[in-house]
């Protein structure tokens, strides 16, 4: 074995990072009905704080910075509204697109960040929430930005068993529900960065981890980051020092209990995740150490000595903003959804079909659609983020075809359109293929491009 091989365990990035928080909570009494079961509108109360987390990437102090934003918001319903407060964003902070992620967690007990349902009860206070949010992001980057400092982020593997495949076969009405399938594995991987300053000292942890976060559901009248609060608190603590959760491909993933009101089931799971998170911490090396095999040692058996050295974390930074045309399925027109909407007396089917125009008015009357991604290179680490919600599928075959480059993947990153299930599952009766918009082959679609995509960002900075 060569002696100066180092186990290619840790991906890193040396240069400027700065890091801000900003609590996002909204008024207890905006509108934040996200179950077509539940029987209110409003929330009536807190049970964590929503929480918004900022890192910015600079190779130096000239160029303009990445910006990577965690939320502990929903969804949102409709394309316009997202690109409206995104552009706020970024022209607020002389950003190109290209340059900004905002993630989010996906909690299903957050406000409506949707315009369409400023007429609901509660929904006078969504639009003033958004730019409350808008203001939240803007002074948190600018904070990060003039608080950047020299600073490391080093990337680990690690596993956690919360996540479990949802998509449950019903035989006897020949359709799949959404729920726990104990027949099924899910992709357990967790990846965490930990950035670390010129002493040494853990400034921010990053989260990225595919899971659903739908334990507290219809029953639930609490505004709540679900299972990410409690996950995030105990990171935090032992730490000292803020976490940005970004959710991963999770299409078909979310824990095994869930669907309930109980705020002691969604803070063990979040503690579950919390204890895998600080696990890996706990495994990684020192900053800009990596342990290197140094001899053999003849012994009772002949004994590998490894020892920790230091080794230059890579400088540069690069991103790119690719096009992906996807095809859509056959839809009904706007004007049939609003008179299927008009007709419907039943508050759940209306919700399904509210959602169903939500997506229909975003997409126009075309056969195809475009839509965003992003790809950035932290080193020798990548980012890759969509707004849609693909399934685990995506970040498996990524990072196998990118190893041992590490990847990080994300899902709801500027936007949410959609499903993108794998096409095998398009003749199946399953929500996920029912309510995607695009047409079936549209997940491998997107993981060619992805992946060509970061091996071209990766072949750029080497030539």
């Amino acid at each position: 074995m060569d002696p100066n091989s180092g186990t290619s365990q840790n991906s890193s990035f040396e240069g400027l990072i700065g890091v801000a928080q900003s609590d996002i909570t909204p008024p207890v009494n905006i509108y934040s009905r996200n179950w077509g079961a539940a029987e209110h509108d409003i929330a009536e109360g807190v049970h964590r704080p929503l929480i918004l987390t900022c890192i910015t990437f600079q190779a130096s102090e000239k160029d303009k910075p990445l910006v990577l934003i965690g939320a502990d918001l929903g969804f949102w319903k409709n394309s316009a509204g997202e690109l409206i407060f995104r552009d706020k964003i970024l022209k607020s902070l002389n950003l190109e697109p290209s340059n900004l992620m905002f993630c989010l967690s996906h909690t299903h007990a957050g406000p409506s960040i949707c315009r369409d349902d400023f007429s609901n009860t509660g929904g006078e206070l969504i639009e003033p929430y958004l730019y409350f949010v808008v203001n939240a992001t803007v002074e948190a980057t600018k904070r990060a930005i003039s608080k950047a400092s020299k600073s490391t982020l080093t990337w680990a593997y690690g596993k956690c068993n919360l996540a479990s495949n949802r998509d449950l076969p019903q035989s006897e009405k020949n359709r799949f529900v959404v729920g726990f399938n104990p027949t099924q594995k899910a992709d357990d991987t967790l990846l965490v960065g930990r950035v670390t300053n010129n002493d040494n000292k853990i400034v921010a942890t990053i989260i990225n981890y595919a899971c659903h976060p739908t334990t507290l559901a219809w029953q639930n009248r609490l505004i709540s980051p679900d299972y990410v609060g409690s996950m995030r608190e105990l990171v935090e603590s032992g730490t000292q020092a803020p976490c940005l959760f970004m959710q991963g491909a999770s299409g078909e993933l979310a824990p095994a209990q869930q669907y309930t009101g109980d705020v002691r089931v969604v803070d063990k799971h979040g503690r579950r995740l919390g204890y895998s998170v600080m696990a890996v911490l706990e495994s990684m090396q020192a900053p800009k150490k990596e342990i290197f095999f140094v001899k053999v040692v003849e012994s009772g058996a002949p004994l590998a000595l490894w020892e920790a050295s230091n080794y230059h974390p890579q400088t540069s930074l690069s991103c790119k903003l690719i096009e992906v045309e996807y095809n859509l399925k056959e839809l009904p027109s706007l004007q049939e959804i609003e008179a299927q909407y008009d007709a419907c007396e039943d508050r759940v089917i209306k919700e399904r079909i509210w959602r169903k125009r939500g997506i229909r008015v975003d997409l126009g009357d075309g056969d195809t659609v475009k839509v965003m991604l992003w790809v950035w290179k932290l080193g020798n680490s990548l980012l890759i983020g969509q707004p849609n919600e693909s399934y685990s599928e995506f970040q498996i075959k990524v990072r196998d075809e990118l190893s041992p480059v590490t990847v990080a993947v994300m899902n709801l990153v500027n936007g949410s359109i959609g499903y993108l299930p794998p096409a095998g599952l398009y003749p199946k009766d399953i929500y996920s293929v029912w309510q995607s918009p695009f047409a079936a082959g549209s997940l491998e679609k997107l993981t060619e491009i992805a992946i060509n995509s970061a091996k071209d960002l990766l072949a750029a900075n080497f030539t």
